[in-house]
């Protein structure tokens, strides 16, 4: 039983890495020993996380746009130009749209569903083959999808496209888990609640102190506990989980 929560050594992607949920979970890789990609849309944002994540480990940052099918074939090939397999992919990289159902645009449902529905889709498919390559059955690979409670309760604002594309996520998550468990690949979501990030920031702004209080454990969500429920799916403690969405949200979504 010892060693079980041990991911040292692995070799993980992390998409929107440079920033908020996605950087909390590179973060807790690189300084548990696993090699992480990190992609950002903009090149700089991206070397400044290698650059503070590079004292605790092995990052790599690259640049990609994965709101288009041409981004995410190119990001893929990028890594399996680099890599003969990876054992751990987290689809974090996610965009939100709010307008008023009146006003709601085309535009804020397609960039929102096309990078956070068709983009998790589509860059599972193209790194499956390096995912089968490092899965086995005592040890299989992880995708892990980052979709967000706003997929499984009523959100207060309105998001329309944002809460669809993340409810979308997380059945996803559930039938990719069935077609590939016969590949030794794991999928499994994560549904954060309030954590810090430019994406919640106008969450905080509009219910402050009211969100806290409707929140059991009283406070948002840190690093700690975002990394920790990464570092669990993907080591051998959570080499029997697959088709489940780990909520992480102090309560919030399933208590209110």
């Amino acid at each position: 039983m010892k060693n079980l929560f041990d991911i040292s050594g692995k070799i993980a992607v992390v998409t929107g890495g440079s920033r908020g949920i996605g950087a909390m979970i590179a973060r807790g890789f690189v300084e548990n020993g696993v090699k992480t990609y990190i992609c950002s849309r903009k090149l700089e944002q991206c070397q400044a996380m290698v650059e503070e994540l590079g004292r605790y480990g092995e990052v790599i940052g690259l640049q990609a746009d994965l709101s288009t099918y041409e981004g995410v074939t190119s990001f893929a090939a990028e890594i399996a130009g680099r890599e003969d397999k990876i054992d751990i992919l987290v689809n974090n990289a996610g965009a939100a749209w709010a307008a008023p159902i009146e006003e709601f645009p085309e535009a804020g449902w397609d960039k929102v569903m096309d990078i956070n529905v068709k983009g998790v889709f589509f860059l599972t498919q193209k790194l499956l083959p390096l995912l089968k390559k490092s899965g086995t059955a005592e040890d299989p690979a992880r995708v892990v999808n980052v979709g967000s409670v706003d997929g499984q309760h009523v959100p207060e604002p309105e998001t329309y496209s944002y809460s669809a594309s993340k409810a979308a996520v997380l059945h996803m998550t559930r039938v990719l888990a069935k077609r590939l468990a016969p590949d030794h690949i794991n999928v499994t979501a994560i549904a954060p609640g309030p954590f810090p990030s430019a994406m919640t920031k106008g969450l905080f702004d509009a219910m402050g102190e009211r969100m806290l209080d409707e929140i059991p454990l009283r406070r948002i969500g840190t690093p700690e506990d975002m990394a920790g429920v990464a570092i669990y799916l993907c080591s051998r403690a959570g080499a029997y989980v697959t088709g489940a969405t780990v909520t992480v949200d102090g309560g919030w979504a399933t208590t209110v």
